[in-house]
């Protein structure tokens, strides 16, 4: 494991620094982090979002790694990190392009026709699509494969009826990748194809899901009689788990990253400016340096266990599943430290207001996210299944239903 930068790499990071601090702000310190954590001007922060993605798009930096034909500039998956790292020091908008471009255009050039990524690729890159994943359903979230929604053979098109959920920006989004059902009659891994739609679609329904925190970025949506055209099929029809597998892999790296939390330093700064019942800084009292220097070695444990994916990428070789590790420690743990930033405030720590609040209720935000940051992209179950089974090589769960007609599973009708 190598934890220096290259004489190439350092070269380019010194190239991005350049041309980000002509471009962009730097991060304000008492900025709020997590755009859509809560409340927000959502048409001028999605404004905002599009004229940025536009500019770093146009100098090479939206993804690196892309063809240049295709809008990217053909580098290196260690210099696409490399940028978002220095990136993360910027004030500039996020939160609306990450899941088209990190996990559904990926799928698209992976399985779609040259049509299709001349046609989408570079609209999307430039911010000028955005792009939602149409997977959970109410009975099928970390169960994917066990979907209901329905895809019929009408012709050249294919009639959809059936329901989604928790599909994030689905309701400012042009374009969703969908996983349906096409044949019950086979076990259930097998009997589903992928299709691309336009979220416009006639029979297209979207109610946004009001969340504890006040926002409303997650969605419903109901689709009846949607005609999608075989043309946006995207790999063999009853081959749509592969397909699937593609966009989890990508969602589960980019969960994984643990970015746009708030994080440890904003923590140990907060316990420096908070005074507690006996008029000290938080940061004298023993009890409180004892919490904070286990998540400190906890972030520690994080940040190398990613260095081993970068020294991977850097090496030109494929990641493990170390991405799991990484979600199903940061996720519990940003919900704990988010609890004990709010107990440092004491009854401050009730007030949800960004005016007032420290980090613009930023520490209040993420407290209210967190739980949905268990679930969402593979539960913590689901995570140290994976972990069990591929890091330590221990026997996979019982799976009865697995190889049986998906119409023959229990609760199927």
């Amino acid at each position: 494991m190598d934890f220096e930068d290259t004489p190439q790499e350092a070269e380019f990071r010194a190239k991005v620094r350049e041309w980000l601090k002509a471009n962009a702000p730097l991060k304000a310190e008492d900025a709020s982090i997590n755009a859509l954590a809560g409340p927000l001007d959502e048409v001028k922060a999605l404004r905002d979002a599009k004229a940025w993605q536009a500019k770093k798009a146009a100098a090479g930096y939206a993804k690196i790694t892309w063809p240049r034909e295709l809008g990217g500039m053909g580098g290196t998956a260690i210099q696409n990190v490399i940028y978002a790292q220095e990136e993360a020091k910027c004030g500039v908008p996020s939160g609306f392009f990450e899941i088209g471009l990190g996990m559904c255009i990926p799928t698209v050039m992976a399985h779609g026709t040259p049509e299709h990524m001349q046609r989408y690729v570079k609209k999307a890159l430039y911010g000028e699509e955005i792009w939602c994943q149409l997977f959970s359903e109410p009975a099928a979230g970390s169960d994917l494969a066990g979907i209901r929604t329905r895809a019929e053979k009408d012709g050249d098109d294919w009639i959809v009826n059936g329901q989604k959920i928790w599909t994030s920006g689905a309701h400012y989004s042009d374009f969703g990748i969908l996983v349906t059902r096409t044949d019950p009659t086979v076990p259930k891994h097998k009997g589903l194809t992928f299709f691309f739609l336009d979220m416009k679609s006639p029979g297209v329904e979207i109610k946004p899901i009001k969340q504890i925190s006040g926002g409303a970025n997650f969605n419903e949506v109901f689709f009846t009689n949607v005609r999608i055209p075989d043309s946006q099929r995207l790999g063999a029809i009853g081959d749509g788990w592969k397909v699937s597998l593609t966009t989890l892999m990508n969602e589960r790296l980019a969960i994984g990253g643990g970015g746009g939390q708030l994080g440890t330093d904003e923590l140990i700064a907060l316990a420096r400016k908070v005074t507690l019942h006996d008029g000290q800084p938080a940061i004298k009292n023993a009890a409180v340096r004892e919490r904070l220097a286990d998540w400190y070695v906890q972030g520690q444990g994080l940040k190398y266990t990613r260095f081993r994916t970068l020294t991977a990428l850097s090496k030109g070789q494929t990641p493990g599943p170390e991405a799991s590790i990484g979600k199903a420690v940061s996720a519990q743990r940003g919900q704990e430290y988010t609890a004990f930033a709010m107990e440092m405030m004491d009854m401050g720590g009730i007030i949800h207001d960004a005016d007032i609040a420290p980090y613009h209720s930023g520490f209040q935000n993420n407290w209210l996210l967190a739980p949905a940051m268990r679930i969402a992209g593979g539960t913590d179950e689901i995570l140290k299944n994976i972990i069990a089974e591929r890091v330590l090589c221990l026997p996979g769960d019982i799976r009865v239903y697995k190889d049986i007609p998906y119409n023959q599973s229990p609760g199927v009708k």
